[in-house]
């Protein structure tokens, strides 16, 4: 797979329920294994099995939204032990996994997969055009 925006993501920022630049957005680190990725069905954290969520981030800083690009600074998910990680699944956190959106399955990406060791992953988005994603 390549990386994907989920349905309800897409459908989040269209009718405004999702805020890029205001809102609180995290990363998790996904063991595949664990997580199969339905991107028209799975709309909320909940539909991660928690066994697949390997680690997730404090939230999103440096955001940006310039020409429908959504940037951040990178993230850095600290000690970071558990099953290897192929994909990173970018979400708007609530507090409640049934209502935080996802919004990004992302599995090509430079240093993924990473297989944990107890240090700090650190996630450097892309510097290109699309930077994270573009809409």
């Amino acid at each position: 797979m390549a990386n994907e925006l989920y349905d309800k993501g897409r459908e989040g920022f269209l009718d405004g329920s999702i805020d890029w630049d205001t809102d609180d957005i995290r990363c998790i680190l996904v063991d595949v294994a664990d997580y199969t990725v339905d991107l028209a069905a799975h709309d909320n954290l909940d539909d991660i099995p928690s066994g697949a969520r390997v680690a997730t981030s404090d939230a999103l800083t440096g955001k940006t939204v310039v020409a429908g690009v959504a940037d951040a600074d990178d993230v850095t998910f600290s000690a970071v032990t558990g099953d290897q990680s192929e994909a990173l699944v970018i979400y708007k956190h609530t507090g409640t996994e049934s209502t935080s959106r996802l919004i990004a399955y992302i599995d090509d990406a430079t240093g993924l997969p990473v297989t944990p060791n107890g240090g700090d992953i650190t996630i450097q988005w892309d510097s290109a055009a699309s930077k994270i994603f573009k809409l």
